[in-house]
């Protein structure tokens, strides 16, 4: 892009969403401190609280990290987006200022290439004193380069464990990032020794780093999955170590089995078909004897099953693989759609067909059927032209489930259809309506039938329905936002009455809602050119609300 940035102000909507993205808006003037170097961007966002974020562009697009309770669980939040927004009013500068970062790390590379052995070893030591973590990994790269296979085996479980980052026993979410980080020296330290001939070591050295994860993998909050790469590094480590080492096919067997079996393997990204060359025939051989005996001892094993699924995808063994998954069929139809996926991919679309129909009809109704095997049925029928069919079954499911999604492929069927306007949506919203009568929706989701009047943009019908006695106060929310242009009265009317509970409660979520709502009704009021009760009203609620000092702040921040 002509500003050397990733990103622009879509990107930013889509990754926080309509909502954040609006008030990440207001934040914009908050964003001190700003830092952007050659891929991160650093900042701080003045929230209730003095937030840290952080930004990083790389090849598949923007990330983000934020230190407030809702940038703490992964979300790309207001903050993110302020930061976002205020590189993007400065992105004629950003190419200079990026020049200047990669300026000062050649500087520094410049400054290390001229400095003696003394004088970097006198820097070295003087970081490792002060910087605990550092020195681990540097003691984890010493005994790499020794001959005591014991001295690295305990530095590299040391690089694992958790109890330095755990509070009560659990990695919190703000926590695993840096236990991620070390974590990771594991991987390069095994990948390290693989590499300069010590491959023989590294096998058995992984298993035990890969089983150590394992049992604590549980106990670390990653939602950002920053365990889950190094789960998956080490799993790589431990199979180009196997690669050059060519250990045991036999036993190499018995251990992937014993891992896959055991409650410890969904932690891990070890993978049976990765070893094929590792295991070549007498390994292949004895993990299937292994997992067909698991199968006899418990054929409710879901843990054996998808072993022996993998082996018998490994060997091609098409007809195999249906028989060990028809022997189980998910009340769904999800297995039958996985019958016939593979018997498409064995070219044998007939048969494929025959499973994916005969799930549409042995699902159950309280299960099915499975979303994907409707779509995988209606695929081949449109391939096929056969129109009406696929009609005829976006109805049938939406008479088991009503739903917007339901609603939305049935439209979009009987539109292809040409049958759309004629009856079926007459029908379609009938069998909705009859879903929910007015009244049976207090204190619960709201029915599918105003979010269908909303998704065809009959806002008058959804106004009615909703009048009616079939929305929910999220739904008449949506109403208000998206009708008060045309409607600014009846969404004014939307607004005060979710304004009016919000009054009584405290905390910052509260807060921020009811200033979103007050602009809102703010909006409405210019709209009516009554902006002069909309004054009053907001004297009226400050005085009242005095004492919140933080709602107090947030409303002077947006003016109201």
């Amino acid at each position: 892009m002509s500003n050397a940035l990733g990103f622009g102000r879509d990107d930013l909507r889509r990754l926080a969403g309509a909502r954040s993205f609006e008030r990440g808006l207001g934040y914009l003037s908050c964003v001190s401190a700003l830092e952007i170097g050659e891929r991160t961007i650093t900042a701080t966002v003045d929230g209730t609280d003095v937030y840290g974020v952080e930004l990083t562009e790389h090849e598949g697009g923007l990330t983000g990290w934020c230190s407030c309770p809702y940038g703490q669980e992964g979300n790309f939040c207001k903050h993110c987006v302020a930061v976002g927004l205020a590189v993007l009013q400065q992105s004629e500068s950003v190419p200079k200022q990026r020049a200047a970062a990669t300026s000062r790390v050649r500087q520094l590379t410049t400054w290390l290439e001229t400095r003696s052995r003394d004088e970097l070893l006198a820097l070295v030591k003087e970081h490792i004193a002060a910087d605990h973590d550092l020195r681990r990994r540097l003691e984890l790269r010493a005994s790499a380069a020794g001959d005591d296979p014991s001295a690295v085996r305990e530095r590299i479980l040391a690089l694992l464990d958790t109890r330095p980052f755990a509070q009560y026993g659990y990695v919190e979410y703000a926590d695993a990032r840096s236990y991620g980080l070390q974590a990771a020296e594991a991987v390069s330290a095994l990948r390290t020794l693989t590499e300069t001939g010590r491959a023989t070591d590294v096998v058995g050295l992984a298993r035990s780093a890969i089983e150590a994860l394992a049992r604590t993998y549980g106990e670390i909050d990653d939602s950002d999955g920053v365990i889950g790469d190094v789960a998956d590094g080490l799993a790589a480590a431990h199979l180009e170590a196997c690669l050059v080492a060519h250990p045991d096919p036999a036993q190499t067997a018995d251990w992937l089995v014993d891992h896959l079996l055991s409650d410890l393997s969904d932690a891990t990204g070890v993978l049976l078909p990765e070893y094929a060359d590792v295991l070549k025939a007498a390994g292949l051989s004895r993990a299937h004897e292994r997992a067909a005996a698991a199968l006899r001892e418990n054929p409710e094993d879901w843990a054996a099953k998808d072993l022996m699924d993998q082996l018998l995808r490994m060997e091609g063994s098409v007809d195999a693989l249906i028989a060990l998954h028809a022997a189980d069929l998910a009340p769904s139809g999800a297995t039958h759609l996985l019958i016939a996926q593979e018997l498409e991919r064995a070219g044998r679309p007939a048969e494929a067909l025959d499973w994916a129909e005969r799930g549409l009809r042995e699902a159950e109704p309280d299960h099915g059927p499975d979303p994907h095997l409707v779509d995988f049925a209606c695929e081949r029928y449109i391939r096929a032209g056969r129109s009406s069919d696929v009609v005829q079954i976006r109805r049938e499911v939406l008479l088991r489930r009503r739903s917007l999604t339901a609603y939305q492929h049935l439209r979009t069927a009987a539109r292809a259809a040409g049958c759309w306007e004629e009856a079926e949506r007459t029908r379609a919203l009938d069998a909705l309506r009859a879903d929910a009568r007015p009244g049976e929706n207090v204190g619960h989701p709201g029915s599918a039938l105003v979010d269908a009047l909303l998704d065809d943009g009959d806002f008058d019908a959804a106004w009615d329905a909703a009048t009616e006695g079939y929305a929910d106060g999220s739904q008449w929310l949506i109403l208000a936002d998206r009708t008060r242009d045309h409607r600014p009265a009846d969404a004014l009317a939307v607004y005060l009455r979710l304004i009016g509970p919000l009054l009584t409660r405290t905390g910052d979520a509260t807060y921020e809602r009811l200033t979103e709502l007050l602009l809102s009704a703010r909006a409405c009021h210019r709209a009516l050119d009554t902006e002069y009760e909309f004054a009053t009203y907001m004297t009226t609620l400050r005085t009242a609300q005095k004492r919140k000092r933080k709602l107090t702040a947030l409303l002077d921040r947006h003016g109201l």
